[in-house]
């Protein structure tokens, strides 16, 4: 994990999920995911936005042409942890598609108007993830 993204979640833990810098006056959450093939644990920081009972989250990479390493994880084991403000709980995840991952989208870009930015750098479209608290 990088120094930034190990710094980050150092301060978001430290105060319940507030963190200064880049990310500072955002909704952030840390998700833990199991990698597809070491099957250690991936501690990943980022913005997401709450859509009422779900969460969503977007794999941009920065408008980068290829998906970040933590969504191939992701994928291959959609049950993780996730934390939010001073709360960790187990989540499945879901990659939307058509009508679904557009709305997730611009929720998404709503609160956080870089996101289209990344769309318009890159051809692929960048999947947006539904989070859903396991009860």
């Amino acid at each position: 994990m990088s120094d930034f993204n190990t710094q980050v979640i150092q301060e978001f833990r430290a105060n319940d999920g507030q963190v200064g810098g880049y990310f500072e006056g955002k909704e952030l959450i840390v998700i833990t995911v199991t990698g597809a093939k070491s099957g250690q644990p991936r501690e990943v920081p980022l913005v997401y936005a709450p859509d009422g009972d779900k969460l969503l989250i977007v794999a941009s990479y920065g408008g980068s042409d290829v998906n970040p390493a933590w969504y191939h994880n992701l994928v291959a084991n959609p049950r993780f942890t996730a934390e939010v403000g001073g709360q960790t709980f187990a989540v499945d995840s879901r990659v939307l598609e058509g009508e679904e991952r557009q709305r997730g989208f611009d929720i998404l870009a709503e609160a956080n108007p870089g996101f289209r930015d990344y769309q318009q750098k890159t051809a692929r479209v960048i999947p947006v993830i539904e989070l859903t608290r396991v009860t």
